[in-house]
């Protein structure tokens, strides 16, 4: 089927006189679709991550309505679309295993429908790399409607935050300063509207990041998801997504390597989740642009934090919001950032966020008067970390960033689980706590389980943080002296799979380095005996994943899936 480009693409469908035209047209007529919606009008595509099994994202039903408003407004057909919907809460054993799955479902499916344009509704932390990454393998004008976070937790006249406060009381609760009445009141205050978490977690890294990437209108990210401004937003995306259809704005257009710099300086200055790092490599692969661990570094490691969010500062997505959202932060950073990128409304990001005003300084520092002077995250380089590893020195207090330490060694999460509060274990503050097992193909799939609870004894001396060594991820709501995405990993013989009790490990964030202090002809020994450990599955999805999916420092795609098949499709069903 090749595309006349003076013509929608949606006419190779609707826009036939034959035995085809009338199969595309008659069965869609079930639906009431009067004879003038399959004439001329450009064709969007509302891709859904609703779901009654992704909290984050179940108000998202009602904004798809939302949108075909807006589309219908401007002259096009709206219609909506399931994808597979990820919710971080609640799938086993964690959504990353699956991000590519749905990024295979959203590039296919729109490719192999009538479509023009593609509007994605997103909000949990991997609907909105998945669907994107699936959209930048076809190539189609694209815009994406953040869900937005939920309302600030209120819980005992304090605000408390989604994430963040689930480690808080995992600690209190080894402590044993919290009762069982105590979290079931939490449980029922944290969580109190529609929407993902309202901390500076993945989910509201991920709706900035592409906000900073040009793909949002401008301020959508942080407006709240039950904030009636959230649902004006959704209905211009659907006008403007019917603009850009006939601008022929497509996502190669607007998601050029100026834009991913953007975000990477972005992401540092609003305290951003390290997961944007893995799934912002994975988008560029799709799309074509060349991007490395080493960039993340280059870019973002020397950016001033701005955003006094948690879990790096005080502050909720909801008060980011009425102080002026992302605009403000990327104002300040016009010294910094590639202003002339464009964006979804046509307009240049400089443009967009000119003069934006800020209403609490608190919550958003000017870039004379930050938080901190160098928060972004930093990439670690060193003989436990061949092709790299990361931390997010933000979400520490920095009293650990250049630490020496014993290592204390968990070969599993259930090792982990089985042994981290004996009252047995050889551990002290000083020590090193290094868990192996969990990168991509090792657990398989890569779970946020690097910011490991620290043993109960220490707790209850007072011990609030430890040097925490994984080849897994964290939540973005989580801190501490964690490094993560150790590359290669463990489960395929990276140097994390050497480390044994008792080696001594030093960390220097300072000058970047990541350093397993056993001598070379010791690591030839081990590497010898070591063997690799049988595959997490011999079938299906997850058999293909462990058999194709790259390293964290490659963001964690599927070898397969880098690049795009584009949006032709060259046969006929009948």
């Amino acid at each position: 089927m090749k595309k006349d480009k003076t013509k929608l693409r949606s006419e190779e469908w609707f826009g036939r006189e034959d035995k085809m035209g009338f199969v595309h047209r008659s069965w869609l007529r079930n639906q009431g679709h009067p004879d003038h919606m399959f004439r001329g009008r450009p064709v969007i595509g509302i891709c859904n991550t609703w779901s009654d099994l992704t909290p984050c994202n179940a108000h998202l039903r009602d904004f798809a309505e939302i949108v075909k408003r807006g589309v219908y407004e401007a002259g096009g057909f709206p219609l909506e679309f399931p994808v597979m919907s990820l919710g971080e809460t609640i799938m086993k054993p964690t959504t990353m295993l699956f991000r590519n799955l749905v990024s295979m479902d959203a590039e296919e499916s729109i490719r192999a429908n009538p479509l023009d344009g593609i509007v994605l509704l997103t909000g949990c932390d991997k609907t909105t790399p998945s669907t994107l990454m699936g959209a930048c393998s076809v190539n189609l004008p694209t815009i994406i409607v953040p869900g937005g976070p939920m309302l600030n937790g209120k819980w005992r006249g304090r605000d408390v935050g989604s994430g963040t406060l689930v480690w808080q009381l995992a600690d209190a609760m080894k402590e044993g300063t919290v009762t069982r009445e105590e979290l079931l009141e939490a449980e029922s205050c944290m969580s109190r509207s529609a929407g993902h978490c309202m901390t500076m977690g993945t989910a509201s890294s991920m709706a900035s990041t592409v906000e900073a990437l040009g793909l949002t209108l401008p301020g959508a990210s942080a407006i709240p998801a039950v904030d009636a401004r959230k649902k004006v937003m959704a209905h211009l995306a659907g006008n403007r997504i019917v603009e850009m259809v006939k601008e022929g704005l497509t996502l190669s257009k607007i998601l050029t390597r100026e834009a991913f710099e953007n975000a990477i300086m972005v992401n540092s200055a609003i305290g951003g989740s390290t997961n944007v790092m893995i799934h912002l490599t994975a988008i560029a692969g799709r799309i074509g642009v060349e991007l490395n661990i080493d960039d993340f570094d280059r870019i973002g490691s020397h950016m001033p934090l701005l955003a006094n969010l948690q879990p790096a500062g005080q502050y909720l997505m909801e008060d980011f919001y009425y102080a002026g959202g992302l605009p403000v932060a990327i104002n300040e950073l016009k010294g910094h950032i590639h202003n002339d990128a464009i964006t979804v409304n046509g307009k240049t990001i400089g443009e967009n966020c000119k003069d934006a005003p800020c209403y609490d300084r608190d919550v958003i520092r000017p870039i004379d008067s930050p938080l901190k002077e160098e928060a972004g995250i930093v990439v670690l380089k060193g003989n436990l970390c061949e092709n790299g590893a990361v931390i997010k020195p933000s979400a520490t207090d920095g009293k650990l960033l250049q630490h020496t330490g014993r290592a204390v060694v968990f070969e599993s999460i259930e090792d982990y689980h089985e042994r981290i509060d004996s009252p047995d274990l050889d551990i002290d503050e000083t020590c090193v706590m290094v868990l192996k097992g969990v990168g991509p193909v090792g657990y398989p799939g890569m779970p946020e389980v690097g910011n490991m609870g620290l043993p109960e004894k220490l707790i209850r001396k007072g011990v609030k943080d430890m040097v925490r060594i994984s080849d897994g991820r964290m939540s973005g709501t989580a801190y501490g002296t964690v490094v993560l995405h150790v590359s290669p990993e463990s489960a395929i013989g990276g140097a994390l799979a050497l480390v044994q009790d008792g080696d001594r490990i030093e960390l220097d964030v300072k000058n970047k380095k990541l350093t397993l202090h056993v001598p070379e002809e010791e690591l030839a020994e081990r590497k010898k005996r070591w063997a690799p450990p049988a595959p997490a599955a011999t079938r299906g999805y997850v058999h293909l994943y462990i058999n194709h999916v790259e390293q964290a420092d490659r963001g964690c795609d599927l070898g397969f899936l880098k690049g795009g098949s584009g949006e032709e499709v060259s046969r006929e069903p009948h």
